[in-house]
């Protein structure tokens, strides 16, 4: 795990072992200080990003979301809740109800994006672009997520997408 700070966020990157040398740290960094850019957090801010497989990630959804199935991204935020999608949607899922208390040195942590590192493979195979690319698309999204974008909404949808558009435009420009 490497850590670089900048003047209003620290990025934390942590690629799993299975995928070293195929997911660039550096590259990874880049297109979360891009995204983080196009949309700045309203204060300092920490955020942490994983590479992981589909089993870590397909856990993680069942356990958080009560989705039993594997999912390209999960963007787990301090600051801004998410429903709980599995089978008790009356909202007494594992987090229904419980506050998250971060310890006081971790005040500024923004959260963190989880990233299947097959599901990206799969489906830039299918957009016909490289993993590279469908890593910067996923982890834009998951960066927007954390700092309260969504897309339930047709508007929402549409300011989301703008705000995808520029990120990626900023991590070409920085290519």
């Amino acid at each position: 795990m490497t850590t670089q700070e900048l003047a209003s966020f620290e990025v934390e990157i942590q690629v799993l072992e299975d995928f070293n040398g195929l997911a660039s740290e550096v590259w990874l960094r880049h297109v979360a200080e891009s995204a983080l850019e196009a949309a700045p957090p309203e204060s300092e801010a920490v955020l942490s990003v994983v590479i992981a497989d589909d089993k870590v990630v397909r856990d993680l959804n069942r356990t958080h979301r009560g989705l039993d199935e594997t999912t390209d991204v999960l963007a787990f935020s301090f600051a801004h809740g998410g429903a709980y999608y599995g089978d008790d949607r009356g909202g007494s899922g594992p987090d229904a109800g419980v506050d998250f208390m971060l310890p006081p040195e971790a005040s500024g942590t923004l959260g963190e994006i989880v990233i299947s590192y097959e599901k990206a493979r799969m489906q830039a195979a299918e957009a016909g672009h490289t993993v590279e690319t469908e890593l910067a698309v996923l982890l834009i999204h998951g960066v927007l997520h954390l700092l309260g974008h969504d897309h339930m909404e047709p508007g929402d949808e549409a300011a989301m997408k703008v705000l995808e558009r520029e990120a990626m435009a900023r991590v070409l420009q920085g290519a």
